[in-house]
């Protein structure tokens, strides 16, 4: 996967402009229903889904799997998003999963990143409300299916579509820890358009008081999105992988306090505050 990176610095400001965090993301969770696929570990490889393939959340076909073993859910370490401990789950042991249809796999970064690449036979499911639609893929999937959820930050936005679904109901919820990046850098199986990939980080500053909560950031002309968590001291780094992305290339940046917009290079050249 072709990749680049802006350079990024750290100090001086950005006005900001006036926004709400709330109604430019839509993160709220939903209610849902569906069959009951039985994806446990104790379950026999080659897990058979009777939806259709482009909503099933597993593979095609898997051309080579790696040797089966055990997976200890029990000592993996979790982070904490919308009230829930997300369990994060190893990427040698998501791909363990994926190869013997033993979980279903949900991107949860915006559509323009899922469809310039993304796990095979995963189904797109944003973090981002606005991003889905009325059809969401796991809304056909069963409370106790065992669900994959990732992104490329490495794993915020999944963290936090993990939480919804935990929070809708589901009981079997995980994310991959080192995030979709790592997956396609050990050569694991993706599909799409695999256009090219900008890296670079926006920081900024708030209030100390919205510690915890998030930060966001997206191209103003595409749907894509990436999101982190406030530091104690009202600090965070928005770490961008962006498709089709240049210096001059708008961005937006919400925060619980303010909103604001510039081009790559103004906001990876300082820190961006509030005016």
């Amino acid at each position: 996967m072709k990749r680049r990176t802006f350079a990024t610095a750290a100090a001086g400001s950005l006005a900001g402009l006036a926004g709400c965090l709330g109604g430019q993301f839509g993160l709220g969770g939903e209610s849902t229903s569906g069959t009951n696929d039985d994806g446990g570990e104790s379950s026999s490889p080659g897990t058979v889904s009777d939806l259709p393939a482009d909503v099933d959340g597993y593979p095609d076909a898997v051309d080579s799997k790696p040797e089966d073993r055990e997976v200890d859910t029990s000592s993996l370490d979790t982070v904490r998003e919308g009230g829930v401990d997300v369990p994060l789950l190893p990427v040698d042991d998501a791909h363990l999963w994926w190869a013997y249809r033993r979980a279903r796999f949900a991107d949860a970064r915006g559509p323009d990143q899922y469809e310039n690449s993304h796990i095979d036979g995963a189904v797109f499911s944003s973090a981002a409300e606005r991003f889905r639609d009325s059809d969401d893929p796991t809304k056909r999937w069963g409370k106790q299916d065992r669900i994959v959820c990732y992104c490329g930050c490495p794993h915020h936005l999944s963290s936090i579509r993990a939480s919804q679904l935990v929070n809708a109901g589901f009981e079997n919820v995980y994310v991959i820890d080192e995030g979709f990046f790592e997956w396609t850098d050990r050569g694991y199986p993706v599909t799409g358009n695999d256009g090219g990939i900008s890296e670079f980080v926006v920081r900024g500053e708030v209030h100390a008081k919205h510690a915890g909560e998030n930060a966001w950031v997206t191209p103003v002309d595409s749907d894509q999105l990436e999101s982190t968590n406030v530091g104690a001291d009202g600090s965070f780094a928005l770490h961008c992988k962006f498709v089709d992305v240049t210096a001059e290339t708008r961005l937006r940046v919400d925060t619980p306090a303010w909103s604001t917009t510039g081009t790559v290079q103004e906001l990876t050249s300082s820190v961006v505050r509030e005016a």
